[in-house]
This record gives C-alpha cells, sequence and structure tokens, in this order.
C-alpha cells in the first residue's frame, strides 16, 4: 500500500500500524481510530465519520494486501464501537466491506471477518435487522466452512444474531421467506443444520407467525428429513413436530391445499412416517380441502399399508389416512356440477345455518375448521375421481402389489361405487376386466372383496340406466331375462317374475364368469365353489343360478356345461347358502319356483345324475325314475359312475332327510323307491351299492302291500310342467354329448386325419 498516500483524517501512524502484519500493532491503530471517531460523534461531524468508514472499507478491508484487509476489519469493527447506538446510521458502510471478506481464501482472515462483524452486531443490535437478509446469507456460507477457527467464529455470531432476533419485533419474515426458501435446498450437512436451526428459532418466537409462509419451504424441510445424518434428521423432526403442533392448534390459518401435494412426494422410505403423520393430521383438520388432492394422497398411501411390523408405525399412520380420506366421498360427490352450487348456496331466508351458529359460540378446533374450510369451500372442492381410479386401477394391475393394498383398493371401489355410483359406471368398461382377473388372487380375502365390488357393479340401480357399457356378448340386456319363446323347437318358459331386476353388467358378470371358470379349470376347482357360494350372500341366489344355467344352456364346450353343472348342482345340494333357494325348489306348488326348475332342469341336462339329483330335491321322483331308465341308453363311464356312487352319499346326508321319511309311505311313493333301486341297479358292487342296499332292504322288509295293487303316487304331474317335452330335451341334449364324445375318440384315433 503506497503510504504516501493521503489517508486523512487517519493519521499516518495509523495507516502504518493497519498495515503491520503484527496484530497488536493493528489493534493500537484501531485503539485510535476508536478515539477519533468518538471526536467526531461528539462534534456530530457525519461526514468525516462516513469518510473515515469508506476509507477504512475501499483502501484496506477491500484491499489487495492480506495485512491491509485485517487493518481494515479491526477499523471498522474499532468505528463501530465508536459510535455506539449511532452505529445504525452507518451499518450498511460498515457490514457490507466486512461481509466481502467471508469470501475470502485466507482462513484467518475469514475468521477475523467473523470477529468484526460480531462487534459491529452486538453494538448495532437490533438496527441490523433491516440488514438481516445480507448477514444470514454470509452465516449460511461460514456455516459449513472447513477450518475449525472459522465455523467457532460464525457459530458465536450466529447465536448473537438469534439472540437479537429473539428479543426484538421488528423482524421482516416477508423479505426473509424467499431467501430461506433458496438456502434450504442446500446439500451440505452444516449448511442445512444452520438452516433447521434458524427455522427453529424463529417459529419460537410468539410475534413471528411462520406458520402462514410454511408452504415456501415445506418441501426443503422433508428434503432435509432425508439427509444421511441422524442428527440434521433429529433437529428436523423436532421442527416438523412443532409446526404440526401449531398447526393443530391453529387450523383455520393453515394452507392446506398448497401443502398436501409436498407431502404426496416426499412419502419414500427415509421420511415416510413423518409424512403419514402429517398427511392424516391434514385429512382430518381440512376435511374435503384436501379431496382434489386425493389420487396423489393414495398414491403415496396404498402402498404403504401391505407393510410389515417392521414399519408398524408408517403402515398405522397410511390405514388412517385412507380410512380418513374414505369418509370425505359423500353422495354429494356424485352429483353435477350444478346441482352441488344449487345445494351449497346459502338458504335465502337469512336463517343463519347450524355451522354459522356454531361459529359465534364457542366450538372445538374441529369444528371450526369444518365450519369454515368445509361450509365456505365445499362448492369450489372437486373430487378428482378420474385420479383416484386411474391409482386404483394401476395398483390392481401391478403384480408387485401386496394383499393389504389389493383389498384397500377394492374397498374403495366398493365405496365410490355406494357414494357416486352414476359418476363410477362411466369408468366400469375400463375396470370390469381386471376386477374378473382379480377372481384369480391367491387370498380368500381379496376375492371376497373383489366379488363384493362385482356384485355391487351387478345391482345399482346407476347400470340399469347406463348405456355407454358394452357386453362381450351380444346376447347383454339392460336387465337380466332369461329368453322365452322356442328353443329346439319347444316353448321356453320365462324368468321367474321374483327375479330381481339387474343391471346389463349382471349378465356380462355372469358370462365372463363362465368364460373364465372355462378357461382356467384350476380356478373353478379351488375357488369356483367359494365364489359362487359368495356371489349367492351377495346377489340373489335364484338370480345366480337361472342366469348361469341359461348362459350353460347355449355352451357350446359341452364338456365343461357338465363339468360347471355337476359343480352347481353341488353347491345347491350342499351349501347353507342356498338353504332358501332348496326350500323354494321342494314344493313346486308355484308358476315361479315351476319356471326356476324348469330353467335349472335344462341346463342340468347336460350332466344326467345331477339332473336325476335335482328332481329327488324338487321331489320330482316319477321324472327321476323316467330318467334313470333311459341311463340303459348312455355312455356308462367310470366318471359316470363316481358321480352316481355321490348322489348315494348325498341321499344319506341331512339335505335328502325329508326323502328318506318318505320311503315310509310306500302307497304315496313308488316311483321315488323305482328310483332308489334303478340307481342300485346302476351301481357296481361298490359301499355305495351296499349303503343304498342297506337302506332299501328295511323298506322290502316293511312293505305289506298287494304288489298288483294301483300306483298311488301324490306327485305325478305339476300343472305348470310339460315333463314329456322335459325328456324330450334331455334326449337331445345327451344326443350331442354322445356325438361329440365320438368325435373326440375319432379324432384320438386318427391324430393325422384333418377334419
Amino acid at each position: 500500500m503506497n503510504t504516501e498516500k493521503d489517508f486523512s483524517p487517519l493519521t499516518p501512524n495509523i495507516v502504518r500500524a493497519l498495515n503491520d502484519k503484527l496484530y497488536e500493532k493493528r489493534k493500537v491503530a484501531a485503539l485510535e481510530i476508536e478515539k477519533l471517531v468518538r471526536e467526531f460523534v461528539a462534534q456530530n461531524n457525519s461526514a468525516q465519520i462516513r469518510h473515515v468508514i469508506q476509507i477504512l472499507a475501499t483502501e484496506f478491508a477491500l484491499s489487495q494486501h492480506p495485512h491491509s484487509r485485517k487493518g481494515g476489519l479491526i477499523g471498522l469493527a474499532a468505528c463501530s464501537i465508536a459510535l455506539g447506538k449511532d452505529s445504525e446510521l452507518y451499518l450498511k458502510g460498515l457490514i457490507d466491506p466486512v461481509l466481502t471478506c467471508f469470501n475470502d481464501s485466507d482462513s484467518r482472515l475469514r475468521y477475523y471477518a467473523c470477529e468484526a462483524l460480531y462487534n459491529i452486531v452486538k453494538v448495532a443490535r437490533g438496527a441490523v435487522l433491516p440488514h438481516f437478509n445480507v448477514l444470514f446469507d454470509g452465516l449460511s456460507k461460514l456455516a459449513a466452512d472447513p477450518d475449525p477457527n472459522v465455523k467457532s467464529g460464525s457459530e458465536l455470531l450466529d447465536r448473537l444474531l438469534k439472540d437479537i432476533v429473539t428479543e426484538s419485533n421488528k423482524f421482516d419474515l416477508v423479505a426473509f421467506v424467499p431467501l430461506l426458501r433458496e438456502r434450504i435446498y442446500s446439500n451440505n450437512q452444516y449448511a442445512r443444520q444452520f438452516i433447521i436451526s434458524w427455522i427453529h428459532v424463529l417459529e419460537s418466537v410468539p410475534d413471528i407467525n411462520l406458520l402462514d409462509y410454511l408452504p415456501e419451504f415445506l418441501d426443503g424441510l422433508f428434503h432435509i428429513l432425508g439427509d444421511s445424518s441422524k442428527e440434521i434428521r433429529r433437529m428436523c423432526e423436532v421442527v416438523l413436530g412443532e409446526f404440526l403442533k401449531e398447526i393443530k392448534k391453529n387450523p383455520s390459518s393453515v394452507k392446506f391445499a398448497e401443502m398436501a401435494n409436498i407431502l404426496v412426494i416426499h412419502s419414500y422410505d427415509l421420511i415416510q412416517l413423518t409424512s403419514m403423520t402429517w398427511m392424516r393430521e391434514f385429512i382430518q383438520l381440512a376435511g374435503r380441502v384436501v379431496l382434489p388432492y386425493s389420487s396423489g394422497i393414495l398414491t403415496a398411501v396404498l402402498p404403504c399399508l401391505s407393510y410389515d411390523d417392521r414399519k408398524k408405525s408408517t403402515k398405522e399412520a397410511a390405514s388412517a389416512c385412507n380410512h380418513s380420506l374414505m369418509k370425505l366421498v359423500t353422495p354429494e360427490d356424485d352429483e353435477d356440477d350444478e346441482e352441488s352450487q344449487t345445494k351449497s348456496s346459502p338458504p335465502s331466508d337469512g336463517t343463519p345455518s347450524k355451522k354459522e351458529g356454531d361459529l359465534n359460540g364457542k366450538i372445538s378446533t374441529r369444528s371450526l375448521i369444518c365450519s369454515v374450510l368445509c361450509s365456505s369451500d365445499r362448492s369450489a372442492v372437486t373430487l378428482d375421481l378420474d385420479g383416484i381410479v386411474q391409482v386404483l386401477d394401476r395398483h390392481l394391475h401391478d403384480s408387485s402389489t401386496g394383499m393389504m393394498t389389493r383389498i384397500a383398493v377394492l374397498k374403495w371401489l366398493y365405496h365410490l361405487y355406494i357414494k357416486t355410483p352414476r359418476k363410477m359406471f362411466k369408468h366400469t368398461d375400463s375396470l370390469f376386466p381386471m376386477l374378473l382377473k382379480t377372481l384369480s388372487d391367491e387370498s380368500d380375502e381379496v376375492i371376497l372383496k373383489d366379488l363384493e365390488v362385482l356384485a355391487e357393479i351387478a345391482s345399482s340401480p346407476a347400470g340399469q340406466t347406463d348405456v355407454s357399457g358394452s357386453c362381450d356378448n351380444s346376447d347383454s340386456k339392460t336387465e337380466l331375462h332369461i329368453p322365452g319363446g322356442v328353443r329346439d323347437g319347444q316353448p321356453v318358459t320365462d324368468l321367474s317374475p321374483s327375479t330381481p331386476s339387474m343391471s346389463s353388467y349382471f349378465y356380462k358378470f355372469m358370462i365372463n364368469l363362465l368364460k373364465r371358470f372355462s378357461l382356467e379349470r384350476k380356478l373353478l376347482e379351488m375357488r369356483g365353489a367359494f365364489i359362487i357360494r359368495q356371489l349367492c350372500l351377495l346377489l340373489h341366489a335364484e338370480n345366480i343360478f337361472h342366469s348361469m344355467a341359461d348362459i350353460l344352456l347355449k355352451e357350446e364346450d359341452l364338456k365343461f356345461a357338465s363339468t360347471m353343472v355337476q359343480t352347481l348342482n353341488t353347491i345347491l345340494l350342499t351349501s347353507a347358502e342356498l338353504f332358501q333357494l332348496r326350500n323354494q325348489l321342494k314344493d313346486l306348488r308355484t308358476q315361479e319356483s315351476c319356471a326356476l326348475f324348469c330353467c335349472l332342469y335344462r341346463s342340468w341336462c347336460h350332466n344326467p345324475v345331477a339332473t336325476v339329483s335335482l328332481c329327488f330335491l324338487t321331489q320330482n321322483y316319477r321324472h327321476a325314475y323316467d330318467l334313470i331308465q333311459k341311463f340303459g341308453d348312455l355312455e356308462v363311464t367310470v366318471d359316470f359312475l363316481m358321480e352316481v356312487d355321490k348322489l348315494v352319499q348325498l341321499i344319506e346326508s341331512p339335505i335328502f332327510t325329508y326323502l328318506r321319511l318318505q320311503l315310509l309311505d310306500v302307497e304315496h311313493n313308488p316311483y321315488l323307491i323305482k328310483a332308489l333301486y334303478g340307481l342300485l341297479m346302476l351301481l357296481p358292487q361298490s359301499q355305495a351299492f351296499k349303503l343304498l342296499s342297506h337302506r332299501l332292504s328295511f323298506l322290502v322288509l316293511s312293505k305289506q302291500e298287494d304288489p298288483k295293487a294301483p300306483v298311488k303316487d301324490k306327485r305325478l304331474a305339476q300343472p305348470h310342467i310339460d315333463y314329456s317335452e322335459l325328456l324330450q330335451h334331455f334326449d337331445r341334449v345327451q344326443s350331442k354329448h354322445l356325438e361329440v364324445r365320438h368325435q373326440r375318440a375319432g379324432r384320438s384315433e386318427h391324430p393325422d386325419r384333418k377334419l
């Protein structure tokens, strides 16, 4: 530095000392500067004060010479000490050159800059707050300084500045938030620690309402929550916990909508529990305000529901989120926008509503948030139904989705079909194939929930007016209706009037369910009975059997038709869920029950033994005897004999108790006895043969009537049933089966022959 240059009012001795490499000499110069500035203060000579500060800044603190810069820093600190409270008038000139030295490559100089700024801030106290942003910016850089002495100095300055902010009520939060939003994304651990500590301090100051600006930096907080340092994560968790407490205390001032998506974005492993906890509180406090973000929330929540006990807390929080969000969907969401606005408009008579009355009195926090947010914004809040369905459908398609997540997805679909059936039916065509595929799930609980959804689709009144859905089968109709008219040249009894009307999707469901059973025989074998029994509970059992019988009657795969009839017959005869339907068929006294019997009979003809068992169930013993007479013309296979064996076992079961008791009335049940003897003659010398023979032997021993006496069967005929036509139908069906078997046999004998 040129010592010959005029630095007045600084004396040459002061200038030489400020440039000296020894700290002691620079300190002496600083004392001289302090003395000089005090004189100027006493004289009220502000011009000279500014001139001294300018010289110290430009000629020393910003000099190219390191010792000069150190002298400038200690000189500026001395000026501040001399000015005392008057330093407020000169703070920009004092602070700016010191902050510039924060970027110096010399760690010693950065330390002296910290020391100088500490003295300046200590003297000015609250007067430095207008310059807070530049101070904070400088300190955030030093927080990550590699030199321990510099870090130590910056921490002292940081604590001093925090004390000043805490005791002052003039902090400019509006000006600070943009800087906070920028700095919070730093990847440096020390910088993150510095920022978190400041947020914690500002949040604890009563006069500073940081909660209003939380959406500005909440995203950054969650970024910091994912830091690898346990200490930083702990600090961030504490800060977020304090904010959550404030949210619960003052929910009416919280900007829930602006923060909902932030929580969704940050629902990954490291911070999942915190985000789920916040999301749970948001849903419970904000109510319908979060509905527009429901698809994003579900994207974050649903996978967590399948967590194991290692993440039990996260799973429980996610479950609470899911449950609370589901409750927000109401039938009002099924209304058109115009209808919703009409209903949400205030009363025209000026009478305050119940919610408005609550606001005038003392109400709880939860009531307040429901009143303020839900009532005022309800008309503006719309359910993101398309987004929700897209998320649910994606999780069903994903093979890696956990069982509990799949169950939750199906519960959501069921809930939406209950609450918003009109709007949901627009999505049914896209959902329907996946719902059918889910019937092959490994979990019984998943299948049960899936059946509940399909049953709701099939029975919902909204589906009866839905014309957009297209069925895979051209026979689908707006309601279930077994076609009347002529079939195979013979009149067909129409559907029973007692059968409930169903949507077009009921018939579509039945067609596709049977198609799935046909393609996946293992599904039919392992889960077929379970699925059909549950459907009988969820829907009208008569409807299920009536529709399946009608569809099977037109089935081209006769082998599958026979297997399916055998399955349905076993369910009909053995399942507790079919008790009412069995009673309806037991006494064919009404036209409706006779129509149902005829409908089932036509399809049951695909399986002769099942047809006989249906006749036993309906007490059509003479017709059963007539059918057994025809068994001699059928191809008797091992499978056929096994079915007869099972029928004998069923006759000994509680289902046919009434049939066994009727054997006591020999006079009025001769065809029952003949039919049972017919079965006995069909059986080889097996266990079933011995069982039935033993039963009939007691009957023969007790019979003491004239064998030439006329037959008296109390069920010779039913006025609503043409049994001759039914026998003809049985013959036609069995002829088709025989023809198919011969064709298969021909193909097996001549494998190279082209048909």
